[in-house]
């Protein structure tokens, strides 16, 4: 995969969710979501369209490419492990795990996303017994911050 900056990988992954709930996509949608200028999104577009990962005609809709549409699934992907562990793990509130998830998703090597998935799989499988020790640490994580 062409090499993207967080900020690019962003409007990858949103174009991809707007595009699960709706027909099309436009820039508005792009800029409202993002809550960025129309103006910045055109520019976004430019880069997006010239490495070959989104079309887009002048006031036209918004639409991924293959290579796009890839890119932009494997983040979205990045973003659903990380926030599962940070949120069913670790015990952080939606809001935050959701924030933290998507500044991670852009720095985390695939080894260290491939053994946070493998520790979600393996606490998952186990018995409901020993839940007791990830429920202990909830538990220390919020009397360590004063909750």
């Amino acid at each position: 995969m062409k090499a993207l900056t967080p900020s690019l990988e962003n409007y990858l992954e949103t174009i991809w969710i707007l595009g699960l709930d709706r027909k099309v996509v436009r820039v508005r949608d792009l800029a409202k979501k993002l809550k960025i200028q129309p103006a910045s999104v055109v520019g976004a577009l430019k880069t997006l369209q010239n490495r070959g990962f989104v079309r887009h005609e002048h006031y036209g809709y918004v639409e991924l490419t293959q290579e796009g549409a890839t890119a932009a699934q494997d983040v979205y992907k990045k973003h659903q492990i990380l926030f599962q562990f940070l949120h069913e793990m670790l015990g952080l509130e939606p809001a935050k795990a959701e924030e933290d998830a998507c500044a991670i998703e852009h720095h985390i090597s695939n080894d260290g996303l491939e053994r946070i998935l493998a520790f979600i799989e393996f606490v998952k499988g186990c018995p409901q017994d020993d839940f007791q020790c990830l429920k202990n640490f909830h538990s220390y994580a919020r009397a360590s911050k004063g909750t």
